[in-house]
């Protein structure tokens, strides 16, 4: 965070997204520790992920240093941190960390997903010692939904989506806040037509899931990872609270 209260220089990648000096310090840290943590398990991260059509194994990290760059630019709160564990293809734990809002939001080995408040600066934080509370997704009222939407990336295709159903409720976010949000029984849909990369949506799939939630494709499939052949590109897919609508 200590990017965050100072002036922020930005690059241009070659697909035109930012980077800032935060996306690689953070990386940094973070794929030393994972590293270390578990030395024998491939890791693709956003910033160094050099040739994404290459096999990956059943087992493999994806890691977002800092998800929702334009947000953090933006000096707003809904960036994060994303760290998941994928085995044949599905996101087996997530960590999801919202820095600017000290949430840590975390899947637990028993299967369920926990978020815990912490701040920044609490470096070598046990998560045993957080006060901790568990997520639970809640059932959505066909009547009346409340949805989330990219604040990137509205298309026609999300607003034809939505269409289809009785949203009662709906305002924007960045970066993987918008699957906590689900995860934390405060809204029920989140359609995505626009493009993402995997790294950018395996964390947030994994806690929502673990909170009861579901991450599906068009036809209604669970969404899965691994997918070399497209360069690790995301197709279109709708997050959703414990219950899976169709559009009336």
């Amino acid at each position: 965070m200590a990017h965050y209260g100072g002036t922020t220089e930005v690059e241009t990648k070659a697909d035109d997204s930012p980077l800032t000096k935060a996306d690689r310090d953070s990386e940094v840290v973070l794929l030393a520790a994972l590293r270390d943590f578990a030395p024998d398990i491939p890791i693709v991260s956003e910033e160094t992920a050099a040739d994404r059509t290459a096999p990956l194994g059943a087992r493999f990290f994806l890691v977002d240093p800092l998800d929702g760059t334009k947000e953090f630019i933006k000096k707003r709160t809904d960036f994060t941190v994303n760290v998941a564990l994928i085995e044949e293809g599905v996101p087996r734990f997530g960590l999801v960390y919202a820095p600017a809002r000290a949430l840590l939001a975390v899947t637990t080995a028993d299967g369920v997903a926990i978020e815990a408040e912490m701040a920044p600066d609490a470096n070598g934080a046990d998560l045993e010692a957080l006060d901790r509370k568990r997520l639970h997704a809640r059932q959505g009222d066909p009547n009346g939904l409340t949805a989330l939407v990219s604040l990137s990336h509205l298309d026609e295709e999300t607003e034809k989506f939505l269409e289809g159903f009785n949203i009662s409720e709906r305002y924007g976010a960045g970066s993987s806040v918008k699957f906590l949000e689900i995860a934390r029984g405060r809204a029920d849909v989140y359609p995505r037509f626009g493009p993402t990369m995997e790294w950018d949506t395996a964390a947030g799939q994994a806690v929502l899931e673990a909170a009861g939630g579901h991450v599906v494709d068009p036809s209604g499939a669970r969404f899965r990872y691994g997918k070399t052949r497209e360069g690790l590109r995301n197709a279109s897919f709708i997050a959703w609270g414990r219950t899976v609508l169709t559009p009336r």
